[in-house]
């Protein structure tokens, strides 16, 4: 597993070279920039991928509540904020934790230890959970026939329904079996088993084509053809 990449958003100084200290005391975070509002997060979160915000509440710029809901599931967020009557708005924005100033280090390793363990998508050896606004669906890895990404987000494609998920496919790749599953091109993950063949530059799952792209068709035809 890679290492957890942190950003820190505050306002105040000394609580982001706080949390610096503490990032820095463990070895599978990585502190990947600290800024002190969203919009320097935004420049940044632009140019690297983050897995964990550690976001302050109440900032002169953009309010952290705010911000986070401009912010891709792929990002999980703790609040940290002086101010505990923002923890109910921070819960409902299914912020991963709430940590209230002043953050001892015992607390933010509990934060971190639900990081760890924290995710979205679950898988099993047969089956995927997938996060759908408020609700959970179970799907089976042989009835997914493809996934496409859609700006930030992706459609499952099943048997009968499609389903749509705040998810990365970068991220489904590293979730998903690469025994049963294959990347084609840079908006479409496909399900080995469903192929049929390939027409030109398009794979075929029955009667639906999916383009593969330049960087993906070697491996597609050495890997299923």
């Amino acid at each position: 597993m890679g290492k957890i990449k942190c950003l820190v958003v505050d306002d105040e100084e000394l609580a982001r070279t706080l949390m610096e200290s503490y990032i820095a005391k463990l070895d599978f975070l990585e502190l990947v920039g600290s800024v002190e509002g969203p919009v320097g997060a935004i420049s940044l979160m632009r140019k690297t991928s983050v897995d964990l915000l550690f976001l302050d509440i109440q900032m002169p710029e953009i309010k952290g509540t705010d911000f986070a809901k401009m912010i891709s599931e792929d990002t999980k967020i703790v609040f940290t904020t002086a101010y505990s009557e923002f923890a109910l708005e921070g819960y409902e924005l299914n912020a991963l934790d709430y940590l209230l100033k002043p953050i001892t280090f015992e607390r933010f390793l509990k934060a971190i230890n639900k990081a760890k363990t924290a995710g979205q998508t679950r898988t099993n050896e047969e089956t995927i959970t997938v996060k759908s606004g408020y609700n959970l669906h179970k799907l089976k890895f042989s009835d997914i026939s493809y996934i496409v990404s859609d700006s930030e987000y992706v459609h499952y494609h099943t048997i009968d329904r499609k389903i749509m998920s705040n998810q990365s496919l970068k991220a489904l790749e590293r979730v998903l079996p690469s025994s049963l599953f294959i990347r084609v091109h840079r908006s479409y993950i496909v399900n080995r088993n469903w192929v049929t063949g390939l027409k030109g530059r398009d794979i075929l799952l029955g009667d639906v084509q999916i383009p593969v792209s330049d960087s993906y068709l070697e491996k597609v035809k050495k890997e299923l053809f």
